[in-house]
């Protein structure tokens, strides 16, 4: 479903109901009717149901769109719980977008949503081509490539994401996206001989911003001279992030809690294959185990946030790698294969 900044033929058809209106109220007078009815008519795939996943489907849902896809072939376990609202305590051992259905409908039964089961390896184009955004979370390198080409071949927004710990990053793969901002001006309007008074203008202007593939983050030099110098500023995010999924890789598989020293000697080996003498602290990579309520708060409201920006084509989405860092607990966007 390939999105443009001009109208689709089932956005210019849909009106939203009289319960549609008394429940989106709120929204509609933050961002105006006409981006409420494109929220309405969007289809949005959220695969990947940890704490990250569920804070992500929370909004998402809350937010007005027409059908959330939650999927996901694991299964609900003890880790699950340090985050994953959407999951009951009686649901351990059965499957995480199953056993997340029922509390995701109790938020806004206007939003048709559904589960999915099947492994993400096994979901061909014709999956992704039912949805205006796909959203992949705790998938390898390997799969987030896969499935971003895909989507840029069907013109379909994609996100990548991801918690460890206290740390989270987002990549947005958008090819051409376009969208309105307001650019706001200051007009004199005080007499000549009194006192300058400004009145504030806002003007909405069009604007088309290309977002490079997921590939460009691969191919991302992190020993480059140029960002070396930013890491006084920024802090190694990106170090961190290139870390962890090349860990991913190799062990097919996150750090866990239950072999927490191990994997941190583990960590500690990849850092410095990749980057000796690196400013990425051991301190820090003790902070990366299972996937805590305040990050996952952040990055999940961030990604929601930005795929909402998508849809309605109202003001810049990131462009187009967010970290979140886990020793400052703020977070920063980096240009990635943008020249």
């Amino acid at each position: 479903m390939k999105m443009d900044v001009e109208e689709s033929a089932k956005e210019t058809g849909v009106e939203l109901t009289d319960a549609e209106n008394e429940l989106y109220d709120r929204q509609i007078r933050l961002w105006g009717l006409e981006s409420q009815k494109r929220l309405r008519t969007a289809n949005i795939l959220i695969s990947g149901l940890n704490g990250l996943g569920a804070e992500i489907t929370k909004n998402i849902i809350l937010s007005g769109v027409n059908l959330v896809k939650l999927h996901d072939d694991k299964l609900v376990t003890e880790e699950d719980f340090c985050s994953q609202f959407l999951a009951a305590r009686e649901s351990l051992g059965n499957n995480r977008a199953e056993a997340s259905l029922t509390r995701a409908r109790a938020l806004n039964p206007m939003v048709d949503i559904s589960a999915d089961t099947q492994p993400l390896s096994e979901k061909t184009a014709d999956f992704f081509g039912q949805f205006d955004v796909v959203v992949i979370n705790g998938a390898s390198n390997e799969e987030l490539l896969r499935i971003d080409t895909i989507c840029r071949e069907l013109g379909i927004k994609f996100f990548a994401t991801d918690v460890w710990g206290m740390f989270g990053f987002h990549y947005a793969g958008l090819q051409k996206h376009c969208y309105v901002e307001n650019v706001i001006k200051y007009k004199v309007i005080s007499k000549p001989n009194e006192k300058v008074k400004y009145e504030t203008v806002s003007t909405p202007v069009q604007r088309e911003v290309e977002y490079p593939s997921y590939s460009n983050w691969l191919d991302f030099n992190i020993n480059a001279p140029n960002y070396q110098r930013k890491l006084k500023r920024d802090g190694p995010g990106i170090i961190l992030l290139r870390v962890l999924q090349n860990f991913r890789s190799t062990y097919k598989r996150d750090p866990s809690y239950k072999t927490r020293e191990a994997d941190i000697a583990l960590l500690e080996q990849i850092r410095d294959e990749l980057v000796p003498n690196s400013a990425l602290s051991s301190d820090t990579l003790g902070l990366l185990f299972a996937q805590i309520s305040p990050a996952v708060a952040v990055v999940g409201g961030v990604v929601a946030q930005e795929i909402i920006k998508v849809v309605t084509k109202m003001e810049a989405p990131h462009r187009n790698l967010f970290i979140f860092n886990p020793e400052t607990c703020m977070g920063y966007v980096e240009q990635i294969g943008v020249n």
